[in-house]
């Protein structure tokens, strides 16, 4: 069982630790580069705020006892719509994300044991909506290290980095044959923040091919 209130603790502190590392940022730095393919700090910045709208339609759909889409129209939907919003101000697109995570958060908050008991529908298919503030997490932890600006994933907090590795190490073991199980040595022998990049697709580990995990 997720423990929820630890987890939407965390999703709510990366949202603030995100706001505020945004502080500052000029409309030159959101139309440079990130560290995600041919997408700029523009292009991430709105797919964390499009992914907070999504995440708040599974959940307010729970609350009416229904199962709601997280992004109607699929990826074509999601990616236009990530186009359309990445050439914005700086300014325009701090309000978005911050605006978008408040209203999550509210979206959270309003929850009931039901709803909490529900499910929603991702681009990957049904997901309980008690797994949502950890995935939450996640997202804003690895997409504001993505930016490519002074967060990495060496900033990532600790809990964060306990939690997803072992969520990450049981899907590897899944992946893997009977008797096969197991991390490799190598990813064994760096820190548990490097495992967790490398398991992500985030960083890389001399002598290892890409985890493969994450596509």
């Amino acid at each position: 069982m997720p423990d929820r209130d630890r987890e939407l603790r965390g999703a709510v502190e990366a949202h603030r630790t995100l706001e505020h590392s945004l502080v500052g940022l000029t409309d030159a730095q959101a139309r440079q580069p990130s560290l995600l393919p041919d997408w700029t700090v523009g292009h991430v910045l709105t797919h964390i705020a499009r992914n907070a709208d999504g995440v708040r339609a599974m959940v307010e759909g729970a609350q009416r006892g229904e199962v709601a889409e997280m992004y109607p129209g699929g990826f074509e939907r999601r990616n236009a719509d990530i186009a359309r919003g990445a050439g914005r101000t700086a300014e325009a697109l701090i309000d978005d994300v911050r605006m978008s995570a408040a209203r999550l958060e509210l979206a959270f908050e309003a929850n009931d044991d039901a709803a909490w008991d529900g499910e929603g529908i991702t681009v990957f298919g049904p997901a309980r909506i008690d797994a949502l503030p950890l995935r939450r997490w996640r997202e804003v932890e690895v997409h504001h290290a993505d930016l490519g600006l002074a967060y990495s994933w060496r900033n990532w907090p600790a809990e964060y980095v306990r939690l997803e590795l072992a969520q990450l190490t049981m899907l590897w073991n899944s992946r893997r044959s009977m008797g096969m199980t197991g991390l490799p040595d190598a990813a064994l022998a760096v820190d548990e923040h490097h495992r967790v990049a490398w398991l992500l697709g985030r960083a890389t580990i001399d002598g290892l091919e890409p985890a493969g995990l994450m596509g």
